[in-house]
Order: structure tokens, then sequence, then C-alpha cells
């Protein structure tokens, strides 16, 4: 199982000690971010995609986040709220996830 990183924000800059206004990076392994589909094709899951739409979130993306919410079950609406929480805190779609 090879590391993965989960980047958020427009650049990455490798953070060793938090930094005042910065989000350390959400760091997971590779099997935890990528799931196959039958035929093996591999993609990236759901919540992770959603977070990196939360950061500015356009109308496309919130018609993403509308129809992907119904599919996920509670583990990954709650997965996707923590980190939600924990990088962009008070965002709408937070509300919707404890629902």
């Amino acid at each position: 199982m090879r590391p993965a990183s989960v980047l958020v924000g427009p650049v990455f800059v490798p953070v060793r000690k938090p930094h005042p206004g910065r989000v350390a990076a959400l760091r997971l392994p590779y099997d935890a971010i990528i799931e196959r589909t039958a035929d093996g094709i591999p993609y990236l899951v759901p919540e992770v995609v959603l977070l990196f739409k939360a950061k500015a979130s356009r109308p496309k993306d919130q018609a993403d986040f509308d129809g992907v919410l119904p599919l996920l079950g509670r583990a990954r609406r709650d997965l996707l709220g923590e980190w939600l929480e924990r990088v962009h805190p008070g965002h709408p779609w937070l509300a919707e996830l404890a629902g």
C-alpha cells in the first residue's frame, strides 16, 4: 500500500508544523482514496472529490453534491463532514451532511 496525500489549497507545501492560517494537508493511504470499478478502472472516492469542489463551490459543484449526497452512506457523509469542518468551517454543505 503506497501513501497518498489529499491536498487542500491552491499549492501543496509540505508542512511539518502548522502555520497560522494554514490547514495541514490531510494525509490518507492510497487505498482509502482510490476505488475501482468492476472492470478495474481506478477512480477517486466521491467524498474526496466533493472536498475539492467545496473550496469555491460553483453551481455545477452544488449540483454534483446534490446528486451524490443521497448515494453516500453515513460513514462517508461523516468523513466529508469532518474534513469540511477542518478545512472549510461553516461551509453550507455541513448542514446537509448532518441531516
